[in-house]
Parts: C-alpha cells; sequence; structure tokens
C-alpha cells in the first residue's frame, strides 16, 4: 500500500509541474503580445513637413563680363639702327628720355668714313681733269678732220675718249655722293617723336651695320595690350567696346575696341596676344602702364539660381523642385550652362515659373512634403 501511494504522489507532482509550464508558457506569449503592440505604435511616427527656403524661376536679362590685365604699348614702335660698322663715339639718350624726329641719338667715329669721303673727292678732281683733256683732244680732232687733216679713227678715238672721261666723272661723283652719305649715317637721328624703350649700346662699343641699338616707341596713338586664353575667343563678347581703367588708378579710365588678334598662340604661355586701341587715351595713361581691360558678352535671357540649389541625380547635376499642388519634393535634372562667383547658370531642365528649393534641400528625399519658411503658416 505504501508503494502504491508513493506512485500516485508522483504522478500528481508531475501534473503540477506540466500544469505551470503552461501557465508559463501562456503568460509568455501574452508579454509577446504586449511587446508586438508596442512596437507597431512605435514604427509609425508622425511625419513633419521639412523647412526649406524657395523661390520660383524666372529667367532675366544676364551680361557676363570678363576682365584682364594688360599693358600700355605704343601702337608704332622702330628697332633703331647704324647703317654702317664702327666704333661708339658718343650716347646722347637713355631709356624713358623723350627724342624729337631729327634728334641725335648717338654718335660713331667717323675717321674711316671721312677718309673715304677724302678719297672720292680726289677721284672727282682727277676725272675732271680728264675730262678737260678729252674736250680739248675732241674739240682739235674735229676742227682736223672738217678740213681733212686727220683720219677718221683718230677722230672716233678722241670722241670715244671724251665720252668716257664723262662717265668716269660721274662715276666718281656718284662715289662722293656715297661716301658723304656713309659719314651722314655715323650719327644715328630720331625717326619720329617718341620714347627710348631700349637701348644696346655703350661708348666704345663697336657695333655693326643694321645692329638695333635703340627701340623708340612713337608718339600718337596707344594699345592696350592682352594675352588671353583662347577659350575666351569663343564667348559670344562684344569686342567693339572694351572698358579700360589703370591698375594703379581706377578714376583714369577710358574706351577701346578689338584693333587685332594674334593668329598664332604663344607656345610657353598658351596665349594669344590681342590689341586693343585706346580711344583719346589720358595723359596719366604713360607707356608700360599696368591697364585693366573689361569687355562684356552681349546680354542674353539666363536662369541663375544660388549655388545652395545645385543638388544631384546620380552623377549629374539636378534641383529640386516643389509640386505647388501637393506640396512635395521632386528632384529635376538640369544642364549647366555656366558658374560664376556666386550663382550657377542654368541653360536647361527648369521652365519658367516652376518653384525650386534654394536653401534646405540637402536632407530631402523624392515625395516629401515642403514648408516654405516664408509662408504664413
Amino acid at each position: 500500500m505504501k508503494h502504491h501511494a508513493a506512485y500516485h504522489t508522483e504522478i500528481d507532482q508531475a501534473a503540477r509541474k506540466r500544469r505551470l509550464r503552461g501557465a508559463g508558457g501562456l503568460a509568455a506569449a501574452f508579454v509577446a503580445i504586449a511587446l508586438s503592440g508596442c512596437n507597431d505604435h512605435a514604427a509609425a511616427p508622425v511625419t513633419r513637413a521639412a523647412i526649406v527656403h524657395t523661390e520660383i524661376v524666372q529667367p532675366r536679362d544676364r551680361q557676363a563680363s570678363v576682365t584682364l590685365t594688360g599693358e600700355i604699348q605704343a601702337r608704332f614702335r622702330a628697332e633703331l639702327s647704324f647703317r654702317v660698322s664702327g666704333r661708339v663715339l658718343a650716347r646722347y639718350v637713355d631709356v624713358g628720355a623723350h627724342v624729337e624726329a631729327g634728334e641725335v641719338l648717338a654718335l660713331l667715329d667717323p675717321a674711316e668714313q671721312q677718309a673715304d669721303v677724302d678719297a672720292a673727292s680726289a677721284a672727282v678732281l682727277a676725272a675732271e681733269s680728264q675730262l678737260r683733256v678729252a674736250k680739248v683732244t675732241f674739240e682739235r680732232q674735229k676742227a682736223l678732220i672738217a678740213s681733212g687733216f686727220t683720219t677718221r679713227t683718230v677722230y672716233d678715238q678722241a670722241q670715244e675718249g671724251l665720252r668716257t672721261a664723262e662717265g668716269a666723272l660721274e662715276a666718281a661723283k656718284a662715289e662722293l655722293g656715297t661716301s658723304k652719305d656713309a659719314l651722314g649715317h655715323t650719327a644715328l637721328r630720331a625717326e619720329a617723336a617718341g620714347v627710348v624703350t631700349a637701348r644696346n649700346l655703350e661708348v666704345g662699343q663697336v657695333v655693326q651695320a643694321a645692329q638695333p641699338v635703340f627701340s623708340l616707341a612713337q608718339d600718337g596713338e596707344r594699345d592696350a595690350v592682352f594675352d588671353i586664353y583662347e577659350s575666351l575667343l569663343f564667348g559670344d563678347l562684344d569686342d567693339s567696346r572694351v572698358s579700360l581703367a589703370l591698375v594703379s588708378d581706377t578714376g583714369v579710365t577710358a574706351r577701346g575696341h578689338v584693333r587685332e588678334v594674334s593668329p598664332a598662340i604663344d607656345a610657353k604661355s598658351a596665349t594669344i596676344r590681342v590689341k586693343v586701341a585706346i580711344h583719346d587715351p589720358s595723359a596719366a595713361m604713360t607707356l608700360g602702364s599696368a591697364v585693366a581691360g573689361t569687355v562684356k558678352a552681349k546680354a542674353q535671357q539666363q536662369i541663375a539660381l544660388p549655388w545652395s540649389a545645385l543638388a544631384a541625380a546620380g552623377s549629374k547635376p539636378a534641383v529640386w523642385i516643389v509640386d505647388p499642388a501637393t506640396k512635395t519634393a521632386a528632384l529635376k535634372p538640369v544642364t549647366i550652362g555656366g558658374y560664376e562667383a556666386r550663382e550657377v547658370l542654368i541653360k536647361a531642365g527648369l521652365e519658367p515659373g516652376e518653384r525650386v528649393v534654394i536653401d534646405g534641400g540637402k536632407l530631402l528625399s523624392v515625395g516629401q512634403a515642403v514648408t516654405d519658411e516664408g509662408d504664413p503658416s
């Protein structure tokens, strides 16, 4: 009997354990359901509209400009040189000196040229003497042949001697003229009034004929010379109106127009030289002065937006626009026409009247509701 009672006691304890496990599982299920309900409530937050700043797209007339720095130069420049060789005896001007037309700039030692003049003068005297003898001989033969006391051969020889003497005298006179010109060329004179911009000789130096020794910037018309990049030539610029101002004094201004564009690109700087003719330059615009030249592009209708409005759709530029009906944001690809200091120019992709987000679009997503910070909401 004791054994039978113990057996029933074990059965009762096992039943109680099963009931406790069932109650625990049911309690765990209720807790899981309760927590699940809490998570569903947290997963549905209230969506708020993003606050942004927008503006309505309106194209307007824009006129871009380009400003470059150049140098004032004379339109006409000359490289001066002696026409004869010799040793420099004197130099009368230096760089920066203003000279008048015909003014002597330097002298060569004229000893060699003077000797040539003396020799040519003596040759002329000798030729004149020979001519007088030839004339007397011919006149005698002319009288003799008329009376028949000479032969035709002797007469012809006398006549030929006269012609030879006349030719020799002309040649001697020409040589004398050439020698005198060479003597005159020992003095280097300014061909026109202007300013000496370079000097390449010293007293005592031996120079050769045609060797440049002075550079002369002639008085008169002035040019502003600029070295520009080739890409600027492809812009729609109005080169008939160039505004000029001295870098050292912006109050000194002038107008000009593009006079000459070099057909070749400089190999070292990859630039093209452009010369602008200055209309009535001020006296303050001296040679070598630094000058700023501004040229404007022809006016055209363009859409300009602040840099902050620019976004990206993949690898392409885009902007956020706002649907006026739903007040939601959408990303719209655009084509960039150019970049400026504070604005980006839109070439295509936007239509007049569209509302564009210009600030606050960094965290927007497609379809997100937006509110303009300028709205009274």
